[in-house]
């Protein structure tokens, strides 16, 4: 499918589990499991789902993410679930009344890593559609998990929880932005890509100054000799602070030079 390359996929041991609790829909189930397979989440967990497993609208909603399905492991006790895990995060919305602390999703993303660096195995607790996670299974972690999103509206279904929290994960770990294709490799970072192209050197630059200003000058684009300093300089600043590529120097100058001819032949046209 476009947009996937499961022979890239992270290997669970040097990612967190994902642990979804009670979760009522397969659909649901298959968009999580989506969101884990865009974030290097490969282990998934499920506690007493309701339509059993396996599902097959969980397989259609996982979009491919078969990896993660062939591996799901079904629990009938959340602590069964968490035998193996070290470290526990539990992800609401509300406020729980618990001495518990609370970290965002970006904060519990780079705890993750630094526990995983020195060998930690970590688990995320995900609740059900409707009210989420109960307060004894809260109790069960170590810490819990909360966005900051508007409090008129802050509940997430699962999916979406998921993508949170595994972004803040795995984008400490991500070496390139996007996905590679046939034709490009993927982007290195943000900024101005430059396809085929580079930064303009300054020579290039001054060399475009010095054409355009000449067939301005000779335009008769400069009214008077008194503002023509003035005129050169805004024209420069104004092209200057555009970064111009090589390739863009190159279209500018033959822009000038087919309207100038343009303007010849006309000229000519009209002397005939």
């Amino acid at each position: 499918m476009a947009g996937t390359d499961k022979t890239r996929a992270t290997p669970s041991g040097d990612a967190p589990v994902v642990v979804l609790v009670n979760p009522q829909l397969g659909e649901n189930i298959g968009t999580a499991i989506r969101a884990m397979a865009n974030f290097g989440l490969s282990e998934l967990r499920i506690v007493n789902p309701r339509d059993g497993w396996p599902n097959e609208k969980a397989v259609s909603a996982a979009s491919g993410a078969d990896w993660i399905i062939a591996h799901t492991r079904i629990f009938d006790r959340l602590e069964e679930a968490l035998f193996d895990r070290n470290y526990v995060y539990a992800t609401t919305a509300r406020p729980r009344g618990m001495v518990k602390e609370v970290l965002t999703p970006e904060q519990a993303g780079s705890d993750m890593r630094r526990r995983i660096d020195r060998g930690e195995k970590p688990g995320i607790l995900f609740g059900r559609e409707r009210w989420g996670l109960s307060n004894d299974e809260i109790s069960l972690a170590d810490v819990i998990v909360t966005a900051p999103v508007d409090p008129a509206f802050a509940s997430l279904n699962i999916a979406q929880a998921v993508l949170l929290v595994g972004y803040e994960w795995y984008k400490g770990l991500a070496v390139t932005l996007g996905q590679e294709t046939p034709e490009l490799p993927a982007l290195l970072g943000p900024g101005l890509q430059m396809a085929d192209t580079r930064p303009a050197t300054k020579e290039e630059l001054f060399g475009f100054f010095a054409h355009l200003e000449g067939e301005l000058d000779e335009a008769g684009f400069f009214k008077t000799p008194e503002k023509k300093p003035g005129m050169v300089r805004n024209i420069r600043n104004l092209f200057t602070r555009t970064e111009l590529t090589e390739q863009e120097v190159r279209s500018l100058r033959g822009m000038v030079a087919s309207l100038v001819r343009a303007h010849l032949r006309k000229g000519k046209s009209r002397q005939q």
